[in-house]
């Protein structure tokens, strides 16, 4: 049997650190590419809330302001140009009160544009009004009416 002295075992230790470092240097180099896909959603309409209740309208009197906010049922922001009153129905209880016979009168500007966050009662808009015109012909037929304006947004 082979006596292992320290001049044998200083030469199988540096051997073997010379073969281990050596293979620790060897490696291959490579390219490469690739490709992958990003989609964008879309979104839903905003509802646009009224906010404000004008109550007390009289023939002639003056107009009252329309104002409110919005449920953007979106994941983020959206934004929002403008808020147009588009239109007005009178309750039914009120049949002698018609959209014809032009009572109302909608106007204004909306203070938009505006970056609308994702929620509900969020943002607002103001600057539209409702006046109850004073016609030539008896409007009593309007007394208590409720008016239901309609809206759109760009």
């Amino acid at each position: 049997m082979h006596k292992f002295t320290k001049k044998t075992m200083a030469v199988s230790v540096t051997a073997a650190l010379f073969c281990g470092a050596g293979g620790a240097y060897a490696y291959w180099t490579n390219t490469g590419s690739g490709s992958g896909t990003a989609a964008t959603g879309s979104n839903v309409a905003v509802a646009i809330v009224q906010t404000s209740t004008p109550t007390g309208m009289y023939p002639g009197g003056p107009a009252q302001p329309l104002s409110g906010n919005f449920n953007n049922p979106n994941a983020g922001n959206t934004y929002v140009t403008e808020v147009t009153a588009t239109g007005y129905t009178i309750d039914a209880g009120h049949p002698g009160c018609t959209v014809l016979q032009g009572n109302y009168t909608l106007g204004g500007t909306s203070n938009l544009p505006a970056d609308v966050a994702a929620g509900n009662g969020v943002g607002a808009w103001s600057g539209l009004t409702i006046t109850m015109n004073n016609l030539v012909t008896n409007q009593d037929a309007c007394k208590g009416a409720v008016v239901t304006v309609t809206y759109a947004s760009t």
